[in-house]
């Protein structure tokens, strides 16, 4: 397991064990979880020569934290919201409803380890260590998606422009130029540019120049429709044999001799209904840490409740081309046109408040009178489409990908505001690591 977790965590979860020693051998695969990095794992777990089977609440794939996410494949965003400067900005959004990042305080336990945990994270060593793990990852993985795109096709309303980073505060943007230069030192060129050349890139942000501090820029990255990209995943997931088991709701996970000898579910009909594997993945987000915890393993998870808000373009001589990421409010504006089609989906901040699922509508507005600010009359704030999701959030932001204690149940979750970015490389990786691979990447691996 990689080291980032507190001593707390890794009593219970201990994941160094040795591997299947399958490689070579077809087996029966259970992923649990139809979420971008479920259906990833699947899609790479087929491709192995496995007999994969995938299972999910929902009754359509990718319908939770992936139905309407930020739409960026983001490799500059690696700087954890872990990071030096984030216990005192927390403080000052302390009670605020639309502070960009909420800690709701509650009587959870678990909340309470987890932010104990975050502030450790906090340090200028840790810092560096985390973005370092983030980085190789998701520059893996957007590789990985390039060449699933070239290999078969795939449509997603994806662009390949580039993000831009964007500062309104000198402070910010100042506080910006560590992490980047550690970012293309490990190979993600996150470039630091002026205001003017940031103009130059998008002339939609004409309109603030005279706020813009300055921005980054990192051309390799890309975005698109997640969830569109997730559906069409599951279409060559189908056609190679995966089956997907859906309305299908997992109630346990059932141990015998060290490893996982069933899972128990419900189908639609409320009919009970043990389903067994050679090898299980675990892929349900936030719900991943309580079918973990019967088990004795304790994943340093919680939920962290995004917002985003997708407008119909009104005026396209005002709106985006290129995907942008507005650092100081901790939101990400992505263009999406598709046939038929031409939205702008802004996503972003985190609310750290349990299971809670309601809308909070100022934080709905706040990020609509923020898209207002920065591109009037860009999209059609009369036909706001408004959705909230539960992100998967580490303390550290680094994933958890690998084996557990148990031989033969696997993790690929954790992966909180880059779910997308990281699928395609978390997805070919942990089924590499089922079929007792090793990975193609440099990643702190659990096992």
């Amino acid at each position: 397991m990689a080291n980032s977790y507190a001593t707390f965590f890794v009593a219970k979860y201990d994941c160094f064990m040795p591997p299947l020693h399958l490689q070579g051998s077809q087996m029966q695969v259970l992923v649990l979880g139809s979420g971008l990095l479920g259906v990833s794992s699947a899609y790479y777990l087929s491709q192995l020569g496995h007999d994969v089977t995938v299972v999910d609440r929902q009754a359509n794939p990718a319908a939770e934290t992936s139905f309407a996410n930020g739409g960026q494949i983001s490799v500059s965003h690696a700087e954890p919201w872990a990071n030096p400067s984030a216990p005192l900005k927390l403080l000052q959004w302390l009670g605020k409803e639309d502070a960009p990042l909420l800690f709701r305080l509650r009587a959870d336990m678990r909340q309470w380890l987890w932010g104990l945990q975050f502030l450790r994270e906090c340090t200028p060593a840790r810092t560096r260590h985390n973005i370092a793990q983030i980085v190789r990852l998701g520059t893996y993985s957007r590789a990985m998606l390039q060449e699933l795109r070239r290999n078969t096709g795939l449509q997603y309303d994806q662009r390949t422009q580039g993000i831009l980073h964007f500062y309104t505060s000198q402070k910010e943007f100042d506080g910006a130029q560590g992490p980047a230069l550690q970012m293309r030192e490990l190979g993600c060129e996150r470039q630091v540019i002026s205001a003017d050349e940031a103009v130059k890139i998008e002339p939609a942000l004409a309109h603030i120049r005279v706020q813009l501090a300055g921005a980054t820029y990192t051309a390799e990255d890309e975005s698109g429709d997640a969830n569109r990209f997730a559906r069409e995943l599951v279409k060559l997931c189908e056609a190679s044999g995966v089956k997907f088991l859906m309305s299908h709701t997992i109630t346990a996970l059932r141990e015998a001799g060290e490893q996982i000898d069933h899972v128990e579910a419900t189908d639609s009909e409320g009919r009970f209904q043990r389903l067994r594997a050679d090898a299980y993945v675990l892929a349900m987000g936030s719900l991943s840490p309580i079918y973990a915890a019967p088990l004795g393993i304790r994943l340093p998870i919680y939920p962290a409740k995004g917002y985003s808000v997708t407008l119909p373009v009104k005026d396209a001589s005002m709106a985006h081309q290129v995907s942008l990421t507005d650092d100081e409010f901790k939101l990400v504006f992505s263009r999406l046109t598709g046939p038929g089609s031409d939205r702008l989906r802004i996503a972003g901040t985190a609310e750290l408040n349990g299971y809670d699922r309601d809308l909070n509508r100022v934080r709905c507005e706040a990020i609509v009178r923020r898209v207002e600010q920065l591109f009037p009359g860009a999209g059609d704030t009369t036909q706001a489409s408004f959705w909230t999701g539960l992100r998967p959030a580490t303390p550290s932001n680094v994933p958890i990908i690998g084996k557990s204690k148990l031989k033969n149940l696997f993790f690929n979750t954790g992966h909180g505001t880059l779910g997308w970015t990281h699928a395609c490389g978390s997805g070919k990786s942990i089924a590499r690591i089922v079929s007792g691979l090793t990975p193609e990447v440099d990643f702190a691996f659990c096992g």
